[in-house]
């Protein structure tokens, strides 16, 4: 069974919910990656998010990007991305799918290396899944049929303005979870979540059995108890880059995160 799959089913055995942080890889380095990696897992993540920087992202808000930047600007490639994850998946706190990784990244990333190459190194590297969000569903049947084969996790989005007929197809071909996109726009933190997102969701869980999973804006642990009885994990990038990027001795960035990740884990599973 996918690690994703194994998380989720222990996670509702419990009664529990996946708090999901968003890393970049190479920032501000593999090595502080994969530090930070352990720590926000100590803190209490259930799955890693790792950002395949790209020169041209589509969803990402400035601070995500910025993280971006820095990256290639230190010369991160593609197979330095790939062997991050292999040492954070590799880390004994996240070890034999203990916590799952998943790839975030543009689709030209995987197209410049073949659908087939990509998955197959993927794997190899420890990554259970892949959220690609430039992908449309109307071309996402042969890369989510090659994933299918190999029990890799090719997770769609849903937003806002999804239309409902086009929501249930994104929903029917998605694997492992359904990120539900909090907003309008790009990512980054705001003050407030809209009102919609609750209808929506409660509409989604008609409509899959997948987890729903919310990203986009989550900062705050006021955000956190709106979202614990009617979402499944939650997923945090901004405000945790926002952390990486002060450029604070590596020590500092790691007990600032650390802190972060555990005032909102602690209100999304307070009993």
């Amino acid at each position: 069974m996918n690690a994703i799959d194994s998380l989720f089913s222990r996670l509702r055995a419990s009664g529990r919910k996946a708090f999901i942080p968003f890393l970049t890889a190479g920032d501000p380095d593999v090595s502080g990656t994969v530090r930070l990696a352990r720590a926000v897992v100590d803190a209490g993540a259930s799955i890693l998010e790792l950002g395949f920087p790209y020169s041209d992202p589509v969803a990402d808000g400035p601070v995500v990007q910025a993280s971006y930047t820095r990256a290639l600007d230190r010369g991160i490639k593609f197979d330095d991305m790939l062997a991050c994850g292999k040492q954070a998946a590799a880390a004994p706190e996240l070890a034999n799918g203990k916590v799952p990784v998943v790839a975030m990244l543009a689709y030209s990333l995987i197209h410049r290396r073949g659908g087939k190459q990509f998955l197959d190194q993927a794997i190899a590297a420890g990554f259970s899944g892949a959220i690609v969000p430039d992908l449309p569903l109307e071309e996402a049947g042969d890369l989510a049929a090659l994933a299918k084969e190999r029990d890799f996790k090719l997770i769609q989005l849903v937003t806002p303005t999804t239309p409902r007929d086009r929501a249930r197809k994104i929903a029917k071909l998605s694997t492992g979870f359904l990120y539900c996109v909090s907003v309008t726009g790009i990512t980054g933190t705001r003050d407030r979540l809209p009102d919609e997102l609750l209808e929506q969701l409660a509409w989604l869980r008609t409509e899959t059995e997948l987890p729903l999973c919310v990203g986009f804006g989550i900062s705050k642990p006021e955000h956190v108890r709106t979202l614990r009885d009617v979402a499944d994990g939650i997923i945090v990038g901004s405000a945790i880059v926002r952390q990486v990027a002060q450029g604070r001795p590596l020590d500092q960035t790691v007990a600032a995160v650390t802190e972060l990740v555990r005032s909102l884990t602690g209100e999304l599973n307070a009993k």
